[in-house]
């Protein structure tokens, strides 16, 4: 087992152990950011005929090359044309045809005149201008033709993509599976929100924020409760986890007299690569794996800050590669700095800083209390910013990168138009 890994190499080291899940099929309506796990091929053309793109009169421009506002040309409307109604006549000469949008332009015809640019007349229409080729005629397979590569495995399914599946005639897809994380609290000071939190225990805030962290990321987590400070008892929790694809255990991993959590994943069969990174918060991180192709285990830092921060660094990238996706981290924004930073070099930080847009550029701040069992400031923070393992300083007004924890940062307060 290694130790005292810098953090590049430890995820590193995580990644080259995390394979995408094996596919299974959904209901497109139920896909919304799943990950496909197959190549979406069309077998249709879209728009499948040359349709209307507005209310109007289809027309052959030849009959109005002499259009004008000072005189316009007439044109018997010979039929109509609903859309989902496929053409039963050509146009002739001197004809127009009453078109509405979507529907299939009848042979014959090659522009579509819009209804507010003409002057209805009985049984005529009275067309001002000469429409341009094409004019207002979605073409067929303008869109999509047959054999067309659409959807690339590994795309995110978004509102777009599921249209175009529906589309395409998909009401099934093959996606990524999601990851199923068990997740595991120990302590002997641990309790349940309503439990009794006298005589210094406290709540197990742990498996909430991971919980979240899991659903956020699109994981399925599986709640296995707070174990006791006893190898038995870690045990008996481990082992309810062990089908999962996941294990992340808080506490326990460090080196103290009731840190078995380490002891127990070996009895487990399980083998770590590494304990310790070089980062705070969050040092004493372990990582390892049931068996050859077994579960991935994570056994996090108790504080709450460390949890949460080695979950966003280690596991949720992992997760995420677990899902399928191609890209496995945070938006990264640079941002100037609004105070001085100081630390001793050896160790990467991630400081919790406040980001906000100034005289278009974005500064960052700290968020508060950088202690790693100070939860408030995590909650209050955009972002982490990243301060390098061999800087001492970061001086104010330098620029520096900062990973996006929370999305609302990025929304916009103007529309942009």
């Amino acid at each position: 087992m290694r130790t005292e890994l810098a953090a590049a190499e430890a995820l590193a080291l995580i990644l080259g152990e995390t394979a995408p899940l094996a596919p299974e099929s959904v209901d497109v309506r139920a896909a919304q950011g799943r990950v496909l796990a197959e190549a979406v091929v069309a077998t249709r053309r879209i728009p499948p005929a040359d349709n209307s793109a507005m209310d109007g009169y289809a027309v052959r421009r030849a009959d109005l090359a002499a259009a004008s506002r000072e005189r316009p040309v007439a044109l018997r409307v010979a039929f109509e044309i609903a859309a989902g109604a496929a053409p039963q006549q050509s146009l002739h000469a001197g004809e127009a045809a009453r078109i509405f949008t979507g529907a299939a332009i009848p042979p014959g015809a090659d522009a579509v005149v819009r209804q507010e640019d003409v002057e209805r007349e009985g049984e005529s229409v009275r067309i001002p201008l000469e429409p341009r080729p094409r004019e207002n005629v979605r073409d067929a397979g303008e869109d999509i033709e047959p054999g067309q590569l659409v959807l690339e495995p590994g795309t995110a399914i978004g509102p777009a993509h599921a249209g175009m599946l529906a589309a395409l005639g998909r009401s099934v897809v093959a996606v990524h599976q999601r990851p199923r994380v068990a997740l595991l609290s120990s302590g002997d000071e641990l309790v349940e929100p309503d439990g009794d939190v006298a005589g210094g225990r406290i709540v197990s805030s742990n498996s909430y924020t991971l919980a979240a962290q899991c659903r956020e990321v699109g994981a399925d987590p599986v709640y296995l409760g707070i174990a006791r400070d006893t190898p038995e008892a870690l045990e008996e929790r481990f082992r309810a986890g062990l089908r999962a694809d996941v294990v992340v255990s808080s506490a326990g991993v460090s080196v103290g007299d009731h840190d078995h959590v380490r002891g127990v994943l070996a009895k487990l069969g399980c083998e770590l690569r590494f304990w310790g990174v070089r980062i705070k918060p969050g040092f004493p991180l372990a990582f390892g794996r049931l068996g050859q192709s077994g579960a991935l285990v994570f056994g996090l830092p108790g504080n709450p800050v460390s949890a949460m921060v080695t979950f966003e660094e280690f596991v949720r990238p992992a997760l995420r590669r677990m899902a399928g996706h191609r890209s496995l981290f945070r938006p990264l924004v640079r941002a100037r700095l609004a105070e001085r930073l100081a630390k001793k070099p050896g160790r990467l930080h991630f400081v919790r800083v406040v980001l906000e847009h100034q005289g278009g550029e974005i500064v960052a701040k700290s968020a508060g209390n950088q202690s790693s069992g100070a939860l408030l400031p995590m909650l209050r923070g955009h972002g982490l910013l990243v301060f390098p393992a061999e800087a001492s300083e970061l001086a104010a007004g330098e620029v520096a990168s900062v990973q996006v924890l929370d999305p609302a940062f990025l929304d916009a307060p103007q529309p942009g138009f």
